[in-house]
């Protein structure tokens, strides 16, 4: 028998892709039937983990927690003239790990990723995320609505979500989102303010197996209640936890 799938978080004990590693891996446990093991391998601001997990076999049984994308590694080490470690080719495609019903969630620029990979609903090129209706990039607070019963991510969340926001290229375009809101996979729509002017309020879409969730906001900032701006005057609580996602 194999042994357990290793989540391989790129820095130290104590930080954000640590705590969100612990918290996840019980999560993914339960949901797979197996155990799941963090293991920190931090240094080189996450080139050290990241190139472990990219020689590991593409068996699905190693995975790369991460905050930054893996095709930045390839255009850093371009841009200083080295040679390029890895790229995303030398990681399990991400359709082979959907296929084996397994969820996958892209955050701000992995929503991004997903859409443009083709893995979120919509004809190449109709859909995209592109520069906020202000103009500027966006940090704030906002509260998410889950609506869709579909999306394994969201279909038990009862309660709206508080999360912030950090991008300046959010706004959701889709040119047919009422009947992509039909199909249940419209998964979390803004509820406070749309605030960067996206598609029918949308701010996570599913694809049509429910399995992958594409959403701007960042629920793995907001873990706990006390990293709520108001939560000393009663701001957030528990119910509203991005943690729930």
């Amino acid at each position: 028998t194999r042994g357990p799938i290793r989540l391989v978080a790129q820095f130290p004990p104590g930080g954000l892709v640590d705590t969100v590693s612990r918290l996840l891996a019980p999560h993914l446990s339960q949901a797979l039937g197996q155990s799941v093991v963090v293991e920190n391998r931090p240094g080189a601001g996450g080139l050290i983990g990241t190139d472990i997990v990219a020689k590991q076999p593409a068996d699905g049984y190693t995975l790369l927690v991460h905050i930054v994308s893996i095709s930045g590694f390839a255009e850093v080490d371009k841009l200083y003239g080295r040679p390029v470690k890895f790229t995303r080719d030398d990681f399990i495609p991400i359709a082979r790990f959907i296929a084996a019903g397994r969820p996958v969630i892209g955050i701000c620029n992995g929503f991004q990723s997903l859409v443009r990979a083709g893995l979120l609903p919509g004809a190449p090129g109709a859909v995209a995320l592109g520069h906020n209706e202000s103009g500027f990039f966006d940090c704030r607070w906002v509260r998410i609505q889950p609506v869709s019963a579909r999306s394994v991510w969201t279909r038990e969340l009862v309660e709206d979500i508080d999360c912030p926001i950090a991008h300046g290229e959010g706004r959701y375009v889709h040119p047919d989102h009422v009947s992509l809101e039909a199909a249940g996979q419209v998964a979390l729509r803004y509820r406070s303010t749309n605030p960067n002017g996206s598609v029918g309020d949308i701010a996570g879409v599913s694809d049509p197996t429910g399995l992958v969730l594409g959403l701007m906001p960042h629920p793995e900032n907001h873990i706990v209640v006390r990293q709520h701006p108001h939560h000393r005057r009663g701001g957030g609580g528990s119910a509203h936890l991005g943690l729930r996602i």
